[in-house]
């Protein structure tokens, strides 16, 4: 191995002192490129969070309301077994609504339109502004409301409604046959002449026994109001099977 020179060490010495420092970040850019990348963390942050409260708005509203629903609507079907027909209302609800176009289920019937009552996963009738009629009554409307995205979602799917279609009210004693003869996809939240004894705005002339159907659209939104209006056609006594009608087969 060859002894090191002193031309040698002189020339890495020389190599060393000519070498270029390294270069330093401006420390300006430096507080930037920081600011940016917290900024970037509580962007991504903020939207898991919202994801969250979405997921929960949308999925877990609908298992926790359509759990209470269902707990709901067993108390009303085993207080129907208890007492056999009798009169319409009961602790927990006055019936089932039928609606095979918009939902394969059924869903239970409860006096109040309030959010807390909506919340449950239930449609309501309304006793205001415009208080409704019950199915039993011989005139009237009986109209109705219920959540369409969140909190059971019952009402989701009333745009699948058309002219024609059946809806079918079941009681302890009775069910009760409407057709729907007009719809209307959008209304100010604040006409509540949509839900007159005799809603005009539907075509209706006179006296009747009427059903009204009513949610928030566009769906995800409150701003206006769908509506769907049917007329009773005919009522059938409920027998010890609880056959349902042909409109449900």
């Amino acid at each position: 191995m060859a002894a090191t020179t002193e031309e040698d060490e002189q020339e890495r010495t020389g190599e060393s002192e000519s070498a270029p420092a390294p270069a330093r970040r401006p420390r300006g850019r430096g507080r930037l490129a920081t600011a940016v990348s917290v900024f970037g963390e509580l962007l991504i942050t903020a939207g898991l969070i919202l994801g969250l409260f979405v997921a929960y708005s949308l999925w877990w509203t609908n298992v926790i309301a359509d759990r209470e629903a269902k707990k709901q609507g067993n108390r009303v079907r085993d207080h129907w077994e208890a007492k056999g027909p009798g009169a319409l209302n009961t602790k927990d609800g006055i019936g089932f609504l039928h609606v095979p176009t918009m939902s394969g289920g059924e869903i239970l019937v409860t006096k109040g339109t309030n959010s807390k009552t909506l919340n449950h996963g239930v449609a309501g009738y309304y006793t205001k502004p415009i208080k409704s009629a019950l199915p039993q009554d011989e005139k009237g409307n009986f109209s109705l409301a219920a959540h369409r995205d969140g909190h059971g979602a019952k009402f989701h799917k009333i745009d699948k409604i058309d002219e024609g279609d059946p809806i079918v009210f079941e009681t302890r004693d009775k069910w009760y046959v409407y057709k729907v003869y007009k719809t209307l996809p959008e209304t100010s939240k604040y006409n509540v002449r949509v839900l007159d004894p005799v809603p005009k705005e539907s075509g209706a002339k006179k006296a009747d026994r009427y059903i009204t159907l009513t949610t928030c659209t566009p769906v995800f939104t409150s701003k206006y109001r769908y509506v769907v209006w049917g007329k009773l056609e005919r009522i059938e006594k409920v027998d010890n099977e609880r056959t349902p009608p042909p409109e449900l087969d």
